[in-house]
Order: structure tokens, then C-alpha cells, then sequence
């Protein structure tokens, strides 16, 4: 059955795939991202010729992820034009890369506002049409990061791909009664594909960064290049969009709790299988196990 999607972040990179994937497989696609009549004007237009050329229903919408009001409108336009909601993929997200001290706190805050607050404006603005609904699928696209392999000068990202997962976690639990589904999509550490790596922010506090020079010459670029040599030849990011298409396609009550893309394999799959593990068993002994899975009419 066709689903009605809204993805935040699909400008570009994992967001843009998936929008692209969603609709080649038969869904409407809202693709949502910042400044549609400015920075990013072209992209109804590429959206409307993608969509006829493909014969497919693809579509874009304004949606500023640090904003409320954004939010809530790209919900009100996704919903006066179809009459529901059926997935909501929490995809925006930004990268970067230093020593964490040299980050202040202020630009921890504005990585939390997209990585983390961003889902919060999103779910409660999507949350009340998913609950009157009594149906729905809350899809978080996280990060290998949260229990994988941490390599240095990453600090920031990890931390708020973290707590993305955590509030991820919690929300399946609180959503399940109300008929609501949830999956968290997490990809591993692709260097090509996507813009993460390029488009990553960098240290306020220049000299913190030349302190850390001092005896971490070169670390990021070492990082980044054993990254490269760890991801096999055969790694695609298409394999993202993929996973997310098979969710959504997935019977309701079937559904991953968490599926791992990670040709890097950098150890997450084998943490999150023990942490998820530990969570259902504590669920059963608190005899709150029916959480597990989204009530059905």
C-alpha cells in the first residue's frame, strides 16, 4: 500500500536518496528542506521533473528543522493535501570534525539543535496526526557512532547522534499504545556518497586547535583516510535508502526495531544486538513488554 512520507534533510545526501527511493517504489514523497524559495529553489522544480520523468509522486516542502513553525506548517501542508501522515523520517543532521574543546559551547548547541531538538519539533508536530490516526511509523536515521567505533575529533557528532538514539528509544516505547511503529535506520561511517565528511563544521576556538596541533598533527586527516581504507570497494550509500524502503514496506507489527548499514562494520551491530537485548528482557520483567510493538486495531 502506498504511504504518504515526509523526510526532513533530503536536500541532499541520505535524505535525497531515500526521497528518491520512496517514490520509485510507489509512495509520495515529501522531501523537506530548508529555504525552498531561496537557497534551494531549484529543487521543486528537479523534484516536479523527477517526478514526471519517473512517473513517480515526489515533492518537496519547506521545512526548517530548527524552527517550530516550520515544522508544524510542513505537517499542515503534507496533511491538507493527502488527508494523513503515514511516515515521518527524522533525517536532518550536521557534522563536525576537531578536537572537542576547541568547539564552544554555543556550537554544541546549535549541533543538538538540528541533530536532536530537531526530531522533538518534528514528532510534535507530526505526533497529534499519528495518534488521532492510531497508525504511523516514526523512522530515526542515527549514526554506527552511538555504540560503534568512536574515533577522536568526532566528540561532537557522536554525542548528539547519542542522544538522538536514546530519545529514539524512549519515544518507541511512549508511541506504541497509539498504534505507532518505530525504527532506527543505522548506516555506518560512508566516506562516499554523501557530503558529511566535506560539508563538516569546523572548531570556533582556533587556538585550541593549534594547542591539540601540537601533539595531534594531522589526526582528522588520519582518521578520515583509515575510514576510506576500512570501507570495502563494494560499499554504496544507495544501501540506505534500501534499508528504508524495506521498512516502510514492511507489514506494520514486522517491522526492525533497528537495522544496521555498516559495510565498515565498525562493532555497533554487535552493541546495539546486547543493549536492545538487555532492554526487551527488562521490559518483560517490568511486564511492560507489550510496548514492544505498536497496538493494532
Amino acid at each position: 500500500m502506498s504511504k504518504i512520507v515526509l523526510i526532513s534533510g533530503a536536500s541532499s545526501g541520505f535524505g535525497a536518496l531515500t526521497a528518491h527511493a520512496l517514490a520509485d517504489a510507489g509512495h509520495t514523497v515529501y522531501a523537506g528542506m530548508r529555504d525552498v524559495a531561496g537557497r534551494n529553489a531549484a529543487a521543486p522544480a528537479e523534484a516536479k521533473q523527477y517526478s514526471t520523468e519517473h512517473g513517480v509522486d515526489l515533492r518537496t516542502v519547506d521545512l526548517d528543522v530548527s524552527s517550530d513553525e516550520s515544522a508544524r506548517q510542513a505537517v499542515r501542508t503534507v496533511v491538507a493535501e493527502q488527508g494523513r501522515l503515514d511516515v515521518l523520517i527524522h533525517n536532518a543532521g550536521h557534522m563536525v570534525t576537531g578536537p572537542a574543546e576547541a568547539f564552544t559551547p554555543e556550537q554544541l548547541a546549535d549541533l543538538y539543535d538540528t541533530n536532536v531538538l530537531g526530531t522533538q519539533r518534528l514528532n510534535r508536530a507530526a505526533l497529534p496526526q499519528l495518534r488521532e490516526q492510531q497508525d504511523g511509523l516514526l523512522l530515526w536515521v542515527g549514526s554506527s557512532s552511538s555504540r560503534g567505533g568512536t574515533p577522536p575529533y568526532l566528540a561532537p557528532y557522536f554525542a548528539a547522534k547519542a542522544a538522538m538514539d536514546a530519545l529514539a528509544t524512549s519515544y518507541a516505547l511512549e508511541v506504541s499504545r497509539f498504534g505507532i511503529e518505530s525504527t532506527i535506520i543505522v548506516p555506518g561511517s560512508f566516506t562516499h556518497g554523501t557530503n558529511h565528511f566535506a560539508h563538516s563544521g569546523k572548531p570556533a576556538d582556533d587556538d585550541i586547535v593549534a594547542v591539540y596541533e601540537t601533539r595531534y598533527a594531522g589526526l582528522m586527516e588520519q582518521v578520515s583516510h583509515k575510514l576510506r581504507e576500512l570501507e570495502p570497494a563494494w560499499a554504496d550509500v544507495a544501501e540506505v535508502a534500501e534499508a528504508i524502503v524495506t521498512v516502510v514496506d514492511t507489514e506494520k507489527g514486522r517491522r526492525p526495531f533497528r537495522v544496521h548499514i555498516d559495510p565498515s562494520d565498525d562493532g555497533a551491530a554487535v552493541v546495539n544486538a546486547v543493549a536492545d537485548r538487555v532492554r526487551t528482557e527488562f521490559l518483560r520483567r517490568v511486564e511492560l513488554d507489550d510496548l514492544l510493538h505498536p497496538t493494532t486495531a
